[in-house]
């Protein structure tokens, strides 16, 4: 079992580190500039944590953040902007000159299969091996960088299925949490599609610096599993005010709520609406989007209402029923008698209180 989990928690990261170096081996391509390659240094990071995990939580991971996530991100992510802000990734102007190369190529290939079927094999995969890079070098930027935009979400979805799970989560928990990142990875690769392929938002690099900030911001999330960890509460807590009962009861719905308004649906809602209004770019997917933010974050606030409200219901019936706790059945406080106090100091017989009886000028009560 052990050697599973270290198999996986190696194998992961050696995805991580390829899927970053084909990011930077697309932006030396792209820049035509080498030392671009420095850009793999961040790599470093990624095998200091490895080595690190293996160390002292033997592969397993970390309770409420994955590093290794983290770190992915880390280098990954300054590829994608380089790639995006390059001129040559907001047009595909030879797309069709590309696609009339690789039909030729696939021709010549056929051809070259056809007069080599009686020779030696290796000569046949070294061709193979020839057309397929040829076909990838004369695939549109645009679509390269599209490309590494899916991969990098979905790998971010498998790396966390595949990386081992530490004491803080449990897999019905992991579920959840893939779950939920099958969606968000889909509303993001849809906000960095639809907003950046318009030509008016190309031609503002603010603007185009803005969205990717936002996408970056976005990004925070997935490292994070505070939304499918459940807090149990002390009794202590519980008996506390309504911000640590609160807080401490609903602490994972929180942290969904705060991350869907804080980090993904609220920035995205914002940057839709800008658009629309600001720079009057308006169609039909933008109008769709911006609404199902809208309708996200007044959901996720009505959610936080009826949380509280909850909180505040449980609270008031916790002290009405300590408030009835304390009663004890006797005398009325109204009729100012004291139980227990009666004349001559004896309850034997038939007691009358010292009230009942005259008193003289010497304030000393009379025997009847």
């Amino acid at each position: 079992m052990e050697g599973l989990v270290l198999l996986n928690a190696l194998a992961t990261r050696l995805l991580f580190v390829l899927h970053s170096l084909v990011g930077v081996w697309r932006v030396t391509e792209v820049k035509k500039e080498p030392w671009y390659w420095l850009l793999a240094l961040l790599n470093l990071l990624l095998f200091l944590e490895t080595a690190l995990t293996l160390k002292f939580q033997r592969g397993r991971g970390y309770k409420w953040f994955s590093p290794a996530i983290f770190l992915y991100l880390i280098s990954i992510v300054p590829s994608l902007w380089l790639l995006e802000m390059h001129h040559e990734t907001q047009y595909c102007s030879s797309q069709s000159e590309g696609m009339s190369k690789n039909t030729s190529t696939k021709e010549d290939f056929n051809q070259t299969l056809l007069s080599t079927e009686q020779t030696n094999r290796a000569d046949d995969l070294i061709e193979t091996a020839k057309v397929f890079v040829n076909n990838l070098s004369t695939v549109c930027e645009k679509v390269w960088t599209l490309g590494l935009h899916q991969t990098f979400l979905l790998m971010l979805i498998i790396g966390r299925w595949l990386l081992p799970i530490g004491g803080g989560i449990t897999r019905d928990q992991l579920s959840q949490l893939l779950l939920m990142f099958v969606g968000t990875a889909a509303d993001i690769l849809e906000f960095t599609s639809e907003t950046l392929e318009e030509e008016s938002v190309r031609n503002s690099p603010a603007l185009v610096y803005a969205i990717l900030v936002i996408w970056t911001w976005s990004m925070l999330q997935f490292p994070l599993d505070l939304a499918v960890q459940h807090v149990v509460c002390p009794v202590s807590m519980a008996t506390r005010g309504f911000p640590s009962r609160f807080f401490c009861q609903y602490s994972a719905d929180l942290w969904n709520i705060g991350i869907s308004v804080l980090i993904q649906d609220g920035p995205f809602l914002v940057v839709r609406l800008i658009l629309m209004t600001y720079f009057k770019v308006i169609n039909q997917m933008l109008v769709f989007f911006a609404a199902k933010n809208f309708l996200v974050v007044v959901l996720q606030l009505y959610r936080l209402v009826v949380l509280a409200l909850v909180v505040h219901a449980s609270l008031r019936s916790q002290q009405e029923r300590l408030k009835g706790e304390h009663r004890r059945p006797g005398v009325p406080a109204e009729s100012g008698v004291s139980p227990g106090v009666w004349a001559g100091g004896s309850k034997e017989g038939l007691a009358i209180p010292l009230q009942a009886l005259p008193v003289t000028s010497d304030d000393s009560p009379l025997t009847p």
